[in-house]
């Protein structure tokens, strides 16, 4: 059975359905989540599901300490939901073609520092695009540069929101996500 490692900073919710779409497939499981938010609600969803949590600082991240308890675990994939840092260097060269995103828009559009959830969702409504869309995609030293994996689109009107515009994208996540997943593993 392959290993799925998560890295989150936040609420969750993309890690938990990747846990949950998991829990009985025979290719893979989620072997733990990562953080470097200790107060981030996805500590409390992975322990719901049986699954382990690991909190570092930026300075263990950046140190190398974060890489050595990733070379721990041997994972087969390791999927960045909602993960705020900058991913570093060691850890994608330690493991090529083997980190991928998810972004909420169309990449290469909207994406960059600093660009990710409702910052990117209100610049798409403030640019009246008529449609948006996720970008899953492989990491590399470039926010937001890696190989495009899969992208898919929604319609946006003149009435959508910041705030609609993200329930939209989070539709989008929690179908297609998980699936690009397993495909991805399957290779």
């Amino acid at each position: 059975m392959k290993k799925i490692l998560i890295f989150a900073s936040g609420s969750g919710s993309n890690a938990e359905n990747i846990i949950k779409y998991f829990e009985n497939k025979e290719i893979a499981t989620v072997i733990s989540v990562f953080t470097n938010n200790p107060n981030a609600t996805v500590i409390e969803k992975a322990k719901n599901l049986g699954v382990s949590s690991y909190i570092f600082n930026k300075s263990e991240l950046i140190e190398g300490k974060v890489l050595q308890y990733v070379n721990k675990l041997q994972p087969d994939l390791i999927v960045l939901a909602g993960f705020l840092l900058k991913f570093p260097d060691d850890i994608i060269a330690a493991y090529p073609n083997k980190v991928i995103n998810i972004h909420p828009a169309l990449l290469p559009k909207y994406g960059g520092k600093g660009m990710y959830g409702m910052n990117v969702h209100q610049a798409v409504v403030e640019n009246k695009e008529l449609e948006t869309g996720i970008t899953i995609h492989f990491v590399n030293e470039h926010y937001d540069e890696g190989g495009i994996l899969f992208q898919t689109s929604v319609s946006l009107n003149e009435q959508d929101t910041a705030t609609t515009v993200a329930g939209k994208i989070h539709v989008l996540e929690q179908k297609y996500f998980p699936e690009v997943i397993e495909n991805l593993l399957k290779q």
